[in-house]
């Protein structure tokens, strides 16, 4: 894999010596410190307090002093997988999760409140909620949302991002009624009657995206709807104000189009991104990509572009991810593949034979399948030893598959808190195989390099909270699921969130651990994620985060 140039300008000059009760280096020794040297925003020495003075002394350096105390120093956290500006936007909107809103009624209630204080005629939107997570065990209907508003939108997406429901003032509007059919790759859901109920999912999602939104047969979703582009502005702020207060430093954007290309360059040019993100532009760009000759990476430092994302199916979370079968749940449900697969290999062929790396979203076995053959075929052709082609949440590979991912250098990505969520709905939408959802203790037992990342907006960017989940398996309510065997430890799971989620989007070189001659990027914890007990690593402080030499949040 190409490296990236890190040509950026130095936002920080100051020579300083940072000192703390441990330093996590998460270098190839899995070192441990106390003190670290930096320098024009790189590391320059690692070690103790004397070290790092002869160090500073060597080089000329009269370093200014930061003495973290009996904080615990770790890498900056690196979010391989998530969508910020998605996730700024869902900001703005009305929290119907379930630490917010445990029933329909709670639901009703929050967005009514939203709507008492939006102006008259602007949409009220909710996100957030899993019906499998409500009293009731059912998704909101239409009627109910019209409890909320009927001269305006309300929608309230789903914690999957892919569909939710919306009121009868919506489907109306977009002229969707009862014989409208249903959109390829998408539906609107009715009852026993056949009355809409409100709920949509995929392709049936275009009336709030507009027909540039999802595409079933060409190159997968786009689910973020439009604002204002100052209003984006504000939301990319807000989304990085939130990922630096969790000690995140570096995020791999997976749904990038003009839109968000267009933010990051405005945010670049007046010197507002305080993190580095690393973009993957959707897949309908990808004619548009090799045509510029963007066959690599490049960018600086801050703001790169890694590769390409698709599509392969849906999501566990909505119930749309592929399953010929049907659910165990409701056999009437399959899913969707968003690719013929003959179509979609000859994509990653495409891709892979022009040097770029590619990242998959598939989390049914089928759609896994069809991915890993795609870029078995392309490594077959064109044989490239680190290609590090990525699938995306990898769900429910089968063991066969990841000794697969073994040979040919498949990265999956995962999320634990969607296990950490809604891990019981994966077990009631499938079966038992359900509780094999993220199977990371096979991976790590298979040889293959784990990678843990939050997919925000879908959960809060909360590296604590997912490696917690990666060590415990155990849900927001309170169950363990799944064997041990599928666990990993602490030291893995924050390898996961650091180092290998720097390798996962070709930034190991400068990223990812604590070593001279990478970038300052580390996250000041109140206590030692390793030490702690399994149960307690989420509950510990984020007491300042890191970026090149630079604090951008937390305590003075």
């Amino acid at each position: 894999m190409r490296k990236l140039a890190p040509f950026d300008r130095p936002r920080q000059t100051e020579a300083r010596l940072v000192t703390a009760r441990r330093i996590h280096t998460l270098d190839r020794t899995d070192s441990t410190a106390t003190a670290m040297l930096i320098d024009r925003g790189l590391i320059v020495a690692v070690g103790d307090l004397d070290a790092c003075e002869a160090a500073a002394a060597a080089s000329g350096l009269a370093p200014e002093r930061a003495d973290l105390g009996d904080a615990v120093v770790v890498p900056g956290f690196v979010d391989a997988h998530a969508h910020p500006l998605m996730f700024g936007q869902m900001m703005t909107w009305v929290d119907c999760g379930p630490s917010k809103a445990a029933s329909i009624p709670e639901i009703v209630s929050r967005l009514r409140d939203a709507a008492g204080r939006v102006p008259e005629g602007r949409p009220v939107r909710g996100y957030g909620y899993e019906h499998r997570n409500l009293a009731e065990q059912r998704h909101p209907t239409r009627f109910e949302l019209d409890e909320v508003a009927t001269d305006r939108e309300v929608y309230l997406m789903n914690a999957s991002g892919h569909g939710g429901v919306v009121n009868s003032y919506t489907l109306e509007a977009n002229g969707v009624g009862r014989e409208t059919p249903d959109p390829e790759g998408g539906v609107f859901f009715r009852d026993g009657d056949g009355e809409l109920t409100g709920e949509l999912s995929d392709a049936a999602c275009n009336i709030l995206t507009g027909m540039h939104g999802v595409k079933i047969g060409h190159h997968g979703p786009n689910f973020h709807l439009a604002d204002e582009p100052d209003e984006h502005l504000r939301q990319l702020d807000a989304a990085t104000e939130r990922f630096l207060a969790a000690g995140v430093t570096t995020i791999g954007d997976l749904q990038v189009t003009r839109r968000e290309f267009d933010m990051y360059l405005r945010l670049a040019e007046t010197d507002r991104l305080d993190v580095r993100v690393s973009m993957y532009l959707l897949s309908h760009l990808l004619d548009e990509a090799l045509e510029m000759g963007l066959v690599g990476q490049f960018g600086n430092a801050y703001l790169s572009f890694a590769g390409i994302k698709f599509y392969a199916d849906g999501t566990l979370g909505g119930w749309t991810a592929y399953f010929p079968d049907g659910y165990v749940g409701d056999p009437c449900r399959t899913g969707q593949l968003y690719h013929e697969p003959a179509d979609y290999a000859e994509l990653i062929r495409r891709a892979h034979a022009a040097g770029l790396q590619t990242a998959t979203h598939a989390q049914s076995p089928t759609a896994i399948e069809m991915v890993t053959q795609a870029i078995e075929a392309a490594l077959a052709e064109r044989p490239e030893p680190d290609a590090r082609h990525r699938i995306e949440h990898c769900g429910l590979p089968t063991p066969e598959q990841i000794e697969r991912f073994a040979r040919a250098g498949i990265r999956p990505v995962n999320q634990p808190q969607h296990y950490y969520n809604w891990g019981e709905g994966v077990e009631q939408a499938i079966g038992t195989p359900g509780e094999r959802f993220n199977p990371l203790g096979e991976f790590e037992a298979a040889g293959v390099p784990t990678t843990i990342s939050s997919d925000a907006p879908v959960a809060d960017p909360n590296p604590l909270e997912a490696i917690q989940t990666a060590v415990t398996r155990v849900t927001r309510a309170g169950h363990r699921l799944g064997p041990d065997a599928l666990r990993i430890s602490a030291r893995a799971a924050l390898r996961a969130h650091t180092y290998e989620g720097a390798v996962s989007l070709g930034r190991e070189d400068d990223l990812g651990s604590l070593e001279p001659g990478k970038y300052a990027d580390f996250a000041v914890l109140g206590d030692d994620p390793l030490e702690v007990a399994p149960d307690r690593i989420s509950a510990i402080e984020v007491r300042q985060t890191w970026v090149g030499g630079v604090q951008r949040r937390g305590d003075a």
